[in-house]
């Protein structure tokens, strides 16, 4: 798209408006107001990129995020208006900086003047500015000075709408058809259960033999521009079927509990599927509100998710929402244990490089707000120490019933402010959840350890994992028995 701007001046307000636009640019950049990283993650990204390729959240488009405030603007500036691909600039009665806003970007003294500024080659009085394609990056670091046409800034308005309307989509009818992205066709079985944002059938590849009720998968269905994204680009780059092997072939482990994603599309072009592996039941299906379970399968269930963080976290990413919700069991074999629900998946290490620490570079409270570390509370990107202290809430919740914050959940700001008062006081914590009852010596020395981890600190999983699992083999138990829900 080819751009013109015409512009009348005289040599000495030409090179002084050169001076003012130059400066305007930089402000520009210093604010960042070019999307050359993900203001999520800070992944490096293309211009033509819509969604970060690193966290899978989408980006918003340039000029919607380009709207400044007039306050902020010089009233000098030319004001540059945008219509059907051309732009005019429309020059007021006073279009140049003053000597004192020259000064005031400068930092020069009263010596700075237009006589000081070097010669401009151009002599004419009038000339026609083209700016093409290639300089499009200049007319981009300008953008607090375009006046964002009409209908970019119905989009920027209406972007915080649109993404609260990302709700479940209505039931699909048993027997309907969805075809995935490979031209797999999934017949849908059983409805299994439907929540505020997703819903989960059971279902089975299309296929001349499929006519029985059986189904080895599952089917994932929530909003096209819901958090399902984020959760089908984690699996697609860190739960590929062969990193997976490798990982246990190196570590000689016989399981791990991650799914894999068998497939995925789009449905009605509204609605986005994920076709999972059919794990068994929820944990949350087998504990009612307030039920605990024993020391033992609270042990088993920790030592296996703790196997899964250690997985995705050498991988680049923490899971972020860890909750009975997201623990599936699989009673055809009872010993094994999956963690899923990678909607809020963070790639907190791209490329290798830990994000730095940002109180409200996200949105705050995101997750299960009962089992959520403090720095999702606030806004911070997660970080491996947050899935750790998630876990540790959780197998609290599992041993005593609940935590000294469950009746506050409808108000966030208040767990948060529990959870930060416990932060460093683990005996305190136990002592409120368990009274004088006795708690798993394995479970706070845990606590302890991950309480006191940095944001950016690597955590010593071999030194987690043989706590917790000592502590098992002295109950009698071990990892391949059959995990026991009943108290």
């Amino acid at each position: 798209m080819k751009v013109f701007m015409e512009i009348s001046y005289s040599e000495g307000q030409f090179a002084l408006f050169i001076l003012y636009f130059t400066l305007k640019r930089q402000e520009a950049c210093s604010i960042g107001m070019p999307l050359n990283f993900c203001p999520e993650c800070g992944s490096k990204l293309l211009t033509n990129f819509k969604f970060c390729p690193s966290c899978g959240q989408k980006l918003p488009f340039l000029l919607d995020t380009a709207q400044v405030d007039s306050s902020t603007s010089s009233p000098a500036a030319p004001q540059i208006s945008v219509t059907d691909g051309s732009a005019t600039a429309q020059l007021q009665s006073s279009p140049w900086p003053t000597q004192a806003e020259l000064i005031q970007h400068t930092g020069d003294g009263p010596a700075s003047s237009v006589s000081g500024l070097p010669r401009s080659p151009l002599r004419r009085t009038q000339k026609l500015v083209k700016v093409t394609e290639s300089a499009s990056p200049l007319l981009a670091s300008a953008a607090p000075l375009l006046a964002v046409s009409p209908k970019s800034a119905a989009a920027a308005k209406n972007k915080s709408k649109r993404m609260k309307r990302a709700s479940a989509p209505k039931p699909l009818e048993e027997g309907e058809q969805v075809t995935d992205t490979a031209g797999v066709q999934w017949k849908l079985v059983k409805l299994l259960s439907q929540s505020d944002t997703e819903i989960f059938y059971g279902v089975q590849q299309v296929t001349t033999r499929a006519c029985s009720a059986d189904y080895e998968h599952i089917l994932k269905l929530a909003s096209k521009d819901g958090k399902i994204f984020n959760e089908q680009n984690f699996l697609q780059r860190a739960a590929k079927p062969t990193s997976v092997k490798k990982w246990k072939k190196d570590k000689q482990m016989d399981f791990l509990g991650l799914p894999s994603c068998d497939g995925f599309g789009l449905h009605a072009d509204s609605y986005r599927f994920l076709i999972l592996p059919n794990m068994g039941q929820t944990l949350q299906s087998f504990m009612p509100e307030g039920e605990v379970l024993s020391e033992k399968a609270v042990l088993q269930l920790s030592c296996r998710i703790l196997d899964v963080l250690e997985y995705i976290h050498e991988n680049e990413y923490v899971h972020a929402d860890i909750h009975a919700e997201n623990i599936y069991i699989d009673f055809t074999k009872p010993s094994q244990v999956y963690l899923a629900g990678y909607c809020h998946a963070f790639r907190y290490c791209p490329s290798g490089k830990h994000v730095e620490y940002r109180e409200g570079s996200r949105t705050p409270h995101e997750g299960a707000v009962e089992f959520i570390s403090v720095d999702s509370h606030k806004g911070a990107g997660p970080s491996r120490r947050s899935d750790l202290q998630a876990l540790g809430y959780c197998m609290l919740s599992w041993l005593a019933g609940a935590l000294p914050w469950t009746s506050l959940t409808d108000c966030p700001a208040k767990v948060m402010a529990e959870k930060e008062r416990y932060m460093t006081d683990v005996q305190g914590l136990r002592t409120q959840c368990f009274g004088r009852k006795k708690m798993a010596g394995a479970v706070q020395v845990y606590l302890s350890q991950v309480m006191s981890l940095q944001y950016t600190e690597k955590p010593d999983y071999q030194q987690l994992h043989s706590g917790l699992l000592g502590a098992l083999h002295k109950l009698g138990a071990s990892l391949d028995q059959p995990i026991d829900l009943r108290v």
